[in-house]
């Protein structure tokens, strides 16, 4: 009889934990109060966090936003109207928000080592060189990243084609910021977007769709590590070519250069790479088998003195080396460790010696130890958003519909439209996903003829693809931050050639 009771109490217990759904908040604000010290002074904020609505085209909510604002508590009237307002994306496609929000821009930032390596106890302190002291910082999770989700309507799932491309994603995130800036009265404020990754592609369009489609005019464009896939997709001799700077930069600084480059700063080394990159590596690699043998053993050995890497293995890969080859090859004879993808200054340990590629990317296992248990705290705890949904760090977003792409043009028409208008690039020499040569590749292709260029910015740090973790540039990329908005402040400025 006992156990026939236990066993009516664990069906009757299972059908009702199994009748239960997570709730997807929809349209949500939480409000908090916060004091951070950054640059030396207390700066109070308010942080709003919460879920808002993308609208379709019957006026029907067909996903949600998940969002966190930080507003510093300055004096009403032009005081609070003149303060800029960054808006801040990450990549993937497929990411969240979390890794600029939480080791960039924002008032908290990981506790981490000096050099970006994880620490515990894992958790947060204040970030002495947030931006929060001259920006008001939204950070938004496209669907599906974060707490962000589809929402089901009259029992079905929306067309995934409303949100998963390039396009897609462009165009829902517009109107989306056009709905925020006007539920939060910020139309007056000076307006940035910061992408990093594929959020400098999300960016990139958005600028020209927020002024075409939204009415909406920016100061600046702000590409972290941006990945032009308009570059990373084009014929070998070009997206091969444009890898070699970087393999000298990391190669330098895992100390596998020939002494006499070894014993120069990286800054005096890459022009000379650079200029090799494209008078001499481009043109052999376009030429293809009508190479003649002789110039083809020339390119290899000048490669291997810039690479570290052997000359028999260019030879072998005909002059065209793949990224991952490097990665693995470059330690194999010296530690045996690989090196990271995202950011060569990790080491990984792979199984085998042998092989063209690593078995994981050690910069990313790293990383996601210390960010996602930080993340998940700080939203329950700091923030009080409090929710059964699970914070996707990468979230389902695929198959992603790449045609199409025309953002690099996109972000020109925007600067040719808009006088006030800047860019600026932030890069690192150690990332070896979105080089820093093909973003400054890319800067150059923008706007081909000349005209914009004294309103495009560059900068590059001793790190990878997520600069900011290492201190020394934290400070730094922030400082550059706020030069960037002080430079295109446009106050009693006319727009116009």
């Amino acid at each position: 009889m006992y156990f026939k009771s236990l066993a009516f109490l664990f069906i009757v217990f299972s059908f009702a934990v199994s009748a239960q759904e997570i709730t997807i908040p929809i349209d949500t604000t939480i409000i908090t109060q916060h004091t951070a010290n950054i640059r030396g002074s207390s700066v109070e904020y308010t942080a709003t966090t919460g879920m808002q609505p993308v609208w379709n085209s019957d006026n029907k909510a067909m996903a949600t936003l998940h969002y966190t604002f930080y507003k510093k508590k300055v004096k009403k009237g032009k005081e609070e109207n003149n303060r800029p307002l960054v808006i801040s994306f990450n990549g993937g496609p497929g990411s969240a928000s979390a890794w600029m929000h939480i080791a960039y821009t924002g008032p908290k930032i990981l506790n981490i080592s000096d050099e970006g390596y994880p620490m515990q106890p894992y958790g947060l302190k204040d970030n002495p060189h947030s931006i929060l002291d001259v920006a008001d910082i939204l950070y938004v999770n496209p669907v599906n990243t974060g707490y962000s989700r589809t929402l089901k309507i009259d029992d079905k799932e929306p067309n995934r084609d409303l949100f998963f491309g390039i396009n897609a994603d462009i165009k829902y995130l517009a109107a989306w910021l056009e709905n925020f800036v006007s539920r939060n009265n910020l139309w007056l404020s000076p307006k940035y977007l910061i992408g990093e990754s594929y959020g400098g592609t999300r960016v990139s369009g958005l600028a020209l769709a927020l002024q075409e489609q939204q009415w909406m005019y920016l100061n600046g464009v702000i590409l972290v590590s941006p990945a032009d896939y308009l570059s990373f997709d084009a014929d070998t001799a070009l997206s091969s070519s444009l890898f070699l700077p970087y393999f000298t930069a990391a190669a330098w600084y895992h100390k596998a250069l020939s002494p006499n480059l070894q014993q120069k700063e990286l800054k005096h080394i890459l022009p000379e790479i650079e200029e090799y990159t494209l008078d001499m590596l481009l043109p052999a690699l376009a030429k293809g088998s009508l190479l003649p043998n002789s110039e083809k053993e020339n390119i290899a050995t000048q490669m291997a003195t810039y690479t570290g890497i052997s000359k028999k293995v260019i030879l072998q890969h005909n002059l065209d080396l793949p990224s991952s080859v490097f990665w693995k090859e470059l330690l194999r004879d010296k530690s045996g460790n690989t090196i990271g993808r995202l950011d060569s200054r990790y080491l990984g340990m792979d199984r085998k010696l042998a092989g063209n590629r690593p078995d994981y990317s050690p910069e990313l296992t790293s990383w996601l130890h210390s960010f996602t248990p930080a993340i998940n705290y700080y939203m329950r705890e700091h923030l009080n958003f409090k929710t059964d949904l699970k914070y996707n760090m990468f979230g389902p977003v695929h198959p992603w519909d790449n045609r199409g792409n025309n953002t690099r043009e996109h972000l020109r028409k925007a600067m040719a439209e808009n006088p006030y208008l800047h860019i600026l690039f932030q890069t690192g020499y150690f990332d070896g996903a979105t080089t820093y040569f093909h973003s400054k590749y890319s800067m150059s292709q923008i706007d081909p003829s000349g005209q914009l260029k004294d309103r495009m910015h560059f900068k590059t740090y001793h790190s990878g693809h997520m600069m900011y973790l290492r201190q020394a540039d934290l400070k730094t990329s922030n400082e550059d931050l706020r030069e960037f908005l002080k430079q295109t402040n446009q106050e009693n400025k006319t727009a116009k050639y």
